[in-house]
């Protein structure tokens, strides 16, 4: 195994360097992309089908995989499961949530994904005829929704991966008219002339989903236009690095996990693509940082086996395919750690149910991307920090104990992508349960359809009036119940990765710019399991209050001065204000929240206690949190 790099103990990562790298971050590509006839060089003679992420030399290499391992082999049976069970569903339809059809879409994709994929390993007729009645319902729809482009995008690879892999089994009046699906209904919307599309040069998961999708349907046709598929391809290769360019330089991605899966999943596939048709990803995957975001995911996810869900993210984890091209990419059996477990559980899932309960669109790729007998192996460092635009500091106890202690804090922004008034916010696990949690997403459409303006990120807007988007509803620091400051960028300034002296520290002055004229939030993880919670505050201009809170599921019990438990499943977690002396810890009701377009939050609460400040006045606030401790035991 190769070890899992290390951050140096007691290394100090400064203020000016972070905002060197961030600088860098945000610039493209040094190195010319190749013109369209250099890239058409690199495809002749132009490759038959199939060529999207496979060809057919690739499928012996296929069979032998399902043939020689044994979670292969699942994954195949799972895959054909899920194939069988989609022969009698009927044909997507076009139908919109609000302004979106990416639900369609994201169906089309998954059903061309299994039943084509079956096809081609079993060569059953009755998967690809199914696949066919797919491909014609996309190409009879009066649009792919090119107004919301993530939409158009899936349904071109949808239909381009149809095209590609059965397209001998295509009729010539099939194959035409998806032909003319992809030109018109992709293709077209994304070359017209005058497209504003800003997703091309985006720093989001659109710039990695879109050209993923624009790409593969270029491919696929590329004997019928090379001269456009060079074109497309050039393209991504121009815009895709200022999304790739967010990895650097650790390669955190800012929009949280759920957004990782989704953006990088498209990412991959697109070099994949580039890789089966040109023999060469014209150096994507060599964009610094980009290889390590497989360490990302790694350590973002806790014993209790659910991710750090900050921003537009959901709470909950679930197998990733391309975490399974990351480790076979760079020979790392250490980011299988938990994608085996949880590809094990889906696996159960699917067979439990015979295929009715789904894997995700992308589970067949697992079988071209994954390296056979690659066996996950425990992670060689317990601490992991990332830079970049929205910085994590991620410590836990153990990988092995189901029970270990695992924080994880986040600084950055709230102006990133998807961005949450989350900074200075912590995760903590201990004994099997989350003790602070992130709240996570609301549904974008349920929003919109009440008229709230969603993706307006200025300061004030209506956006920040979402209680789960508010600082309020995170587990770090409320001023006069006022909002961080949106244009602000918190780094972390100093970091220490040794187990014995395990610390990060949190500069959040510019978070709080007007409300305080300093604040610095120290997080550490002590050898004896407790977390201690410092921060360092330096009053305004005018007199303040200040809340501390912690997100929680547990319930509140008062135990003296200064001193809780929280409690939970029969858990304990000490809470200690250690200073300020003689405070009152208090629980604040997260629900029902305070709108009625806000989602609801059973069971939460937000504990803490509040203290005032006065101006320029120096006040030090430290908490500490002491897990091992079972209900109706005493100290």
């Amino acid at each position: 195994m190769k070890p899992s790099p290390a951050t140096p103990p007691n290394t100090t990562r400064q203020l000016a360097a972070f905002c060197a790298v961030l600088a860098s971050a945000f610039i493209g590509f040094s190195a010319e992309p190749p013109s369209q006839e250099q890239i058409l060089q690199k495809a002749a003679p132009i490759p038959g089908h199939p060529r999207l992420f496979w060809t057919a030399r690739d499928e012996a290499g296929v069979r032998e995989k399902i043939k020689s391992d044994r979670q292969m082999k699942a994954v195949w049976e799972a895959v054909r499961l899920t194939a069988d069970e989609m022969l009698t569903e009927p044909a997507v339809t076009y139908r919109k949530d609000g302004r979106r059809l990416l639900g369609r879409s994201r169906e089309a994709l998954g059903r061309m994904m299994h039943l084509a994929f079956a096809f081609r390993v079993t060569g059953d007729q009755r998967y690809a005829e199914r696949a066919m009645a797919e491909m014609k319902a996309m190409a009879a729809m009066p649009n792919w929704n090119p107004s919301h482009f993530l939409d158009t995008a899936e349904m071109t690879m949808a239909i381009a991966v149809g095209y590609d892999w059965l397209y001998e089994q295509l009729s010539p009046e099939l194959r035409q008219a998806s032909r003319e699906a992809i030109e018109t209904k992709g293709l077209g919307q994304y070359l017209k002339p005058g497209a504003r599309l800003g997703w091309e040069h985006g720093r989001n998961n659109w710039n990695q989903v879109c050209h993923a999708g624009m790409v593969a349907g270029a491919l696929a046709l590329l004997e019928a236009n090379p001269d456009r598929a060079a074109e497309v391809v050039r393209r991504a290769l121009v815009g895709l690095p200022y999304a790739m360019k967010v990895y650097n330089p650790d390669g955190t991605y800012p929009e949280g996990p759920s957004y990782w899966n989704y953006g990088t999943s498209f990412n991959v596939m697109l070099i994949t693509m580039l890789e089966s048709v040109f023999g060469t990803d014209f150096d994507l995957s060599r964009s610094p940082g980009f290889l390590k975001s497989g360490e990302f995911m790694l350590n973002i996810i806790g014993p209790t086996r659910r991710t750090f869900s900050f921003s537009d993210c959901g709470t909950g984890t679930g197998f990733s395919p391309a975490m399974t091209w990351f480790a076979a990419r760079t020979d790392r059996p250490d980011l299988l750690w938990f994608e085996t477990e949880m590809l094990e559980r889906e696996l159960a899932a699917i067979r439990k149910s015979k295929g009715r309960q789904q894997g995700g669109r992308f589970l067949p790729l697992v079988l071209v991307w994954a390296k056979a007998g690659l066996k996950p192996e425990p992670p060689a460092a317990l601490n992991w920090l990332g830079q970049g635009q929205n910085p994590l500091g991620v410590f836990r106890s153990s990988w092995t104990d189901t029970n270990a202690v695992f924080l994880a804090i986040k600084a950055g922004t709230p102006s990133a992508s998807h961005g949450h008034m989350d900074i200075g916010s912590f995760i903590l696990d201990a004994d099997g349960a989350r003790w602070s949690l992130d709240l996570g997403a609301q549904d974008y459409n349920a929003l919109e359809q009440r008229g709230v303006n969603l993706w307006d990120f200025r300061q004030g807007s209506e956006r920040w009036s979402i209680f789960r988007y508010h600082n309020r509803a995170h587990s770090t620091l409320l001023v006069d119940e006022a909002e961080q400051v949106v244009t602000s960028q918190a780094p972390i300034s100093e970091f220490s990765a040794d187990p014995k002296n395990a610390y990060a520290v949190v500069d959040m002055s510019a978070t709080y710019a007007g409300q305080l004229a300093g604040a610095k939030r120290r997080f550490a993880l002590q050898p004896d399991r407790r977390v201690v919670i410092e921060d360092q505050l330096t009053g305004g201009a005018k007199p303040a209050k200040v809340r501390w809170g912690m997100v929680t599921p547990a319930r509140l019990k008062a135990d003296g001065p200064n001193r809780a438990w929280l409690e939970q499943d029969g858990k304990r977690l000490r809470l200690e204000v250690l200073s300020p002396a003689e405070v009152e810890i208090e629980s604040w009701p997260a629900d029902p929240p305070p709108r009625d377009y806000d989602k609801r939050n059973p069971g939460v609460s937000i504990v803490g206690f509040t203290v005032p400040i006065e101006a320029g006045e120096k006040l030090g606030l430290k908490v500490l949190l002491q897990p091992g401790a079972s209900a109706g035991k005493q100290d």
